[in-house]
């Protein structure tokens, strides 16, 4: 992919509400929680095609909040939601691994190892969701970021540009904390030459991550078949 492709390829998206949403590529997008989506969001990401929503997150973390706009039941339907998970926060080496959550790129290789199963499930889900698919987690920083490094990687994206959108998920989630607060003490609301110093830190992690991974070997391995394999690569064009 040359140049002037790769600095097209990743572009926001607007749809009312919604917090750090991109394309990832083709057919796949990726954002924060859909709660912060109102009903004109709702509508605006049917209308362009979404039929699926693949939530990330655990159990835990899927509650309505006080401030999230309300959406009528009718408005949500028409889109498919689908809960997977990728980690479980109860295992005994995750706190010592990741601390409160995941949030920084040095440890993708550890997360993605740890939860090898729960992180193909993803994928296997992508290949049978109809129409077009939006992943999410919480920011819409790192669990969607894995996964949308690895669909970058079978869609061909260099790693440069794979880079750069981790850099656009960072500085979206640190332009929320600005405008509506940081809901963590340790994942605050940084300024630029802040910001600009944690991720020159964490570009060489994702480099050096990305130095590591073999996107089609890691599906095969758990269990992704061919036709999936398909599914996905059909999505991503």
């Amino acid at each position: 992919m040359d140049g002037k492709a790769e600095a097209s390829s990743q572009q926001g998206v607007r749809w009312d509400g919604a917090v750090n949403a991109w394309r990832v590529a083709g057919d796949v997008f990726r954002m924060g929680r859909r709660e912060w989506l109102t009903a004109a969001g709702w509508q605006q990401m049917y209308d362009d095609g979404v039929r699926t929503v693949i939530d990330l997150r655990t159990s835990r973390e899927r509650q309505h909040r006080d401030t999230d706009p309300e959406v009528p039941d009718d408005v949500k339907a028409r889109i498919d939601v689908v809960h997977c998970p990728t980690e479980d926060p109860d295992h005994d080496a995750f706190g010592e691994l990741f601390g409160q959550y995941l949030k920084d790129p040095a440890q993708y290789g550890e997360y993605v190892g740890l939860f090898e199963e729960r992180v193909a499930r993803v994928f296997k889900a992508i290949a049978v969701s109809p129409g077009k698919v939006v992943i999410h987690c919480s920011a819409g920083r790192d669990r969607s970021g894995v996964i949308a490094l690895m669909l970058q990687r079978l869609a061909g994206v260099g790693d440069e540009e794979i880079v750069r959108g981790y850099e656009l998920a960072a500085r979206g989630i640190n332009e929320r904390h600005r405008t509506h607060g940081a809901p963590h003490a340790h994942d605050p609301y940084l300024d630029e030459a802040a910001l600009e110093a944690q991720l020159e830190r964490r570009r060489r992690s994702l480099r050096e991550f990305l130095g590591t991974l073999d996107v089609a070997a890691f599906l095969a391995r758990n269990g992704v078949t061919e036709e999936d394999m398909a599914a996905i690569h059909a999505k991503l064009q």
